[in-house]
């Protein structure tokens, strides 16, 4: 089992359920803007929400931020420590560094003393774009280098005291993301934060995603995750809500499940299932809702929904926890249907 890590008001590692994050597109500088999107993406799923600071401006706005909102906040750092200084100080709940840029071991000496003085914590690791060149040189490109990078990073800030970390070792190439993950998960106890990182854009990126961040926490690797893509960051929080909830892992919310179409339906199913899934988004308590297109997989298949409805060619029936419990004509099914939804919410 992973270290437990505190981040703000939430805690990562240790057996706690895997928290979602994402990164936003607003300079933290524009304090309004940082604040709405907090609050658009909490209101979604979003556990741990990361930040850009590119100057002392965004580093000194945090302060403001955190007054508006009790997500945790994360700062990004790249090349100058004067900003991962700032931005401590300022009250990031967390910081994201690469040691290897950030000036050399005497400027992360200094950021070390920082991140001790405040009790927050750090995310360091590698990325195929940043391995260190005696490992390339060594190993090649391959988990090892990848892997190895991290562990370096890891250690420099161990010497100097700091023992509050978060670690990554992305590639956009998922077979590699896995092997790397897998490596560093046997050599260190530190949580893991998951990505598929410059995975593409929504589509092919949340498949990317899915399928490296379900295989590693399948194995019981991996402690928060991004779903990283070249879409806005709330299309990250909710596929990475829905990686989750297929997985068993995320137990607030509504879990729909849904017939693949066939001959057999005769009745409009998959265009249904979409206006209950847009019906229930917002939901916070626990469903399972099942929305199946015959009686071949309805009500038996679908007995451990909640709530379900089946169709037929003239009529559909509704069923809680496998029994029928309503007939209704197609033309009426949105009506009752959504209807027995708000009583199973109530």
């Amino acid at each position: 089992m992973s270290k437990k890590v505190r981040i703000g008001n939430i805690y990562i590692g240790g057996g706690e359920r895997i928290a979602v994050q994402s990164m936003s597109t607003e300079r933290l500088k524009d304090v309004d803007a940082a604040a709405a999107c907090a609050q658009r993406l909490k209101a979604l799923g979003c556990d741990i929400l990361r930040f850009s600071v590119l100057d002392a401006e965004d580093a000194s706005a945090i302060k403001q931020l955190k007054k508006r909102t009790d997500m945790p906040i994360v700062a990004d750092i790249h090349f100058d420590y004067r900003l991962a200084i700032a931005a401590i100080d300022s009250g990031a709940d967390k910081i994201r560094i690469n040691p290897g840029n950030i000036g050399g071991e005497n400027r992360v000496k200094e950021v070390a003393a920082a991140l001790k003085a405040s009790k927050i914590p750090v995310r360091v690791g590698s990325n195929t774009g940043s391995i260190e060149k005696e490992f390339l040189s060594k190993y090649g490109r391959n988990e090892i280098s990848l892997g190895e990078s991290a562990l370096k990073s890891i250690g420099i800030l161990e010497k100097y005291g700091v023992d509050d970390i978060v670690v990554s070792v992305k590639a956009s190439d998922v077979p590699l993301m896995v092997k790397a993950y897998e490596y560093v998960a046997k050599k260190t106890e530190y949580p893991m934060h998951l990505g598929v990182t410059e995975a593409g854009t929504e589509y092919n990126g949340i498949i990317k995603n899915s399928m490296g961040i379900g295989a590693l926490l399948l194995k019981g690797i991996g402690d928060t995750i991004r779903v990283s893509l070249s879409a806005p960051p709330e299309k990250e929080v909710k596929a990475g809500v829905a990686i989750l909830k297929g997985l068993g892992l995320y137990k607030e919310g509504v879990s729909l499940i849904a017939c693949p179409t066939c001959g057999r339906c005769e009745w409009d199913c998959m265009n249904f299932a979409s206006e209950v899934e847009k019906y229930v988004e917002n939901v916070k308590k626990p469903l399972k809702i099942a929305v199946m297109g015959c009686a071949v997989n309805g009500p038996g298949e679908a007995k451990d929904a909640d709530i379900g409805v089946a169709g037929a060619k003239d009529e559909c029936v509704i069923f809680v926890k496998g029994k029928i419990v309503k007939r209704v004509k197609k033309d009426k099914i949105r009506e009752e249907f959504f209807e027995e939804i708000d009583k199973c919410i109530r």
